[in-house]
């Protein structure tokens, strides 16, 4: 165990009162205070950032929306947080999301988690973002399918031209977490439960969780319209 985590894990084994309180001032990386997107007053509130393999594929027209894919969290993988004590593990479970999809949440796909900087929406008719779990397989976590992002939106224009010079290759999540518990250690805290609602699913340029992957692409390579009216009718 790295030195860091052990000393961490004894000053926060003798101050958590009970292995279910929340971390406090959960953030990704050591030198901040907090994340500057934690939704006050919910304190078990943070984000994890996946980090993504974004790519823009030939032969796109003008006229026909972008197709956004990829994860916003990957579950049963650790990645590296911190809290006032130090760093520490933390997992995100399967089945974390089943809940809070269960009650449609709102949930916009944002620029750098800036409310401001919507591109689509949970709910949108225009700009559709359709959420989803993914529990068995290799690779597990919060599925994110944008099908018809508009090209007239200048943050389309500009992340898509970021994100194919390879400058924009992570996500993240903004959530509140509803249950998790420390392990015995301290040094790992395990998310069993989120509220995603009213959170996020954001394309950043750094986030804390480095194994998702993500992709956008041009409407007509492999969605027929058949398929995309199933998807946003939730048949699919």
């Amino acid at each position: 165990m790295d030195v860091n985590i052990r000393e961490a894990a004894v000053a926060r084994r003798s101050a958590v009162r009970a292995p279910a309180d929340r971390p406090s001032q959960r953030r990704s990386t050591a030198n901040v205070a907090r994340t500057p997107y934690v939704r006050t007053p919910l304190t078990a509130t943070g984000k994890t950032g996946p980090s993504c393999r974004m790519s823009i594929r030939g032969g796109i027209e003008p006229a026909e929306p972008l197709i956004f894919e990829g994860f916003a969290s990957i579950t049963d993988k650790p990645y590296e947080m911190y809290d006032m004590f130090g760093p520490y593990m933390e997992v995100v479970h399967v089945g974390a999301f089943t809940e809070t999809l269960s009650k449609n949440p709102d949930v916009p796909l944002v620029i750098s988690h800036n409310q401001e900087r919507r591109i689509a929406r949970t709910g949108n008719a225009e700009s559709p973002l359709l959420l989803s779990e993914v529990v068995d397989g290799e690779e597990t976590g919060l599925k994110v399918f944008a099908p018809s992002l508009p090209r007239e939106l200048t943050d389309v224009v500009e992340v898509t031209k970021r994100i194919s010079l390879g400058l924009i290759d992570e996500m993240s999540f903004a959530f509140t977490i509803t249950a998790g518990r420390w392990n015995e250690s301290y040094d790992e805290f395990h998310i069993s439960v989120v509220d995603i609602h009213r959170g996020d699913v954001s394309i950043v340029g750094y986030g804390a969780n480095p194994y998702t992957s993500a992709g956008v692409r041009e409407q007509s390579s492999g969605v027929d319209s058949d398929s995309l009216r199933a998807m946003l009718l939730g048949i699919v």
